[in-house]
């Protein structure tokens, strides 16, 4: 019963060639799903309705404990928390209708993956969620790059993500960087593909020195690395 509805757009790379990307939520209950496409052919609307299947994403579990500080919420941290998703939610619905990049997306630094995509993860024995980004390794201090071109939404210290840079790449494409030390970017700034956006740190709510690298497509958090091997084939 929920709808998504998305618009076909023109792909930059290849003539006379169109997409939609279609965001599955680490929610989505495995199974197969109706997509509707509508188009135009000499003046008539078709539709055409097909089969989406969803999998068992199958991803691991961990437990991690951290300090009663940053687990143990209070009114004030509850307004604050509240306040930051409401406004990084409003920036992730919007839609640039312009794409922002023209080469493929790469990885934002070349270091051991700590923690993938999709992990369910125990907080203290208490809080049960699951791992929304791909963990890097890096001690504080380590250059962080773009992963690809766009415009800075998001450049600011928030309780759970720390420091934080969000790149809008048009198309609804959001790439993510948490734990920052420190942020070379403002809201506003246009960024290329390969610049150090800052130095990942140890801010916000963390246990060690590490990048946390997040997609949004669509307003739906993704898998990046899978996100960014999909964006590529685009190209290819």
């Amino acid at each position: 019963k929920e709808t998504l509805n998305l618009n076909f757009r023109k792909n930059s790379f290849k003539k006379n060639e169109f997409y939609a990307l279609v965001p599955i939520s680490y929610y989505k209950k495995p199974k197969k799903y109706k997509v509707i496409i509508s188009y135009f052919k000499n003046d008539k609307k078709y539709f055409k309705s097909i089969k989406l299947n969803v999998i068992d994403g199958a991803y691991k579990s961990e437990t991690i404990t951290v300090s009663k500080s940053k687990f143990k919420p209070n009114k004030q941290r509850i307004k604050r928390t509240k306040q930051e998703y409401k406004d990084a939610m409003s920036v992730y619905r919007s839609v640039s209708e312009k794409i922002l990049w023209d080469e493929d997306f790469i990885y934002p630094m070349n270091s051991k993956i700590t923690s993938a995509f999709g992990t369910k993860r125990v907080y203290n024995n208490q809080l049960k969620s699951y791992h929304s980004g791909t963990d890097f390794r890096a001690k504080v201090g380590t250059p962080i790059i773009a992963s690809n071109s766009g415009i800075v939404r998001i450049a600011q210290n928030r309780f759970y993500a720390g420091n934080s840079i969000v790149i809008d790449h048009g198309h609804g494409v959001y790439s993510c960087y948490y734990h920052l030390s420190k942020m070379s970017f403002k809201v506003g700034d246009f960024v290329k593909k390969g610049e150090i956006i800052g130095l990942s740190g140890a801010t916000g709510r963390i246990t060690g020195p590490h990048l946390h690298y997040a997609f949004r497509i669509n307003g739906i958090q993704v898998d990046p690395l899978q996100a960014i091997k999909i964006l590529n084939k685009l190209n290819n």
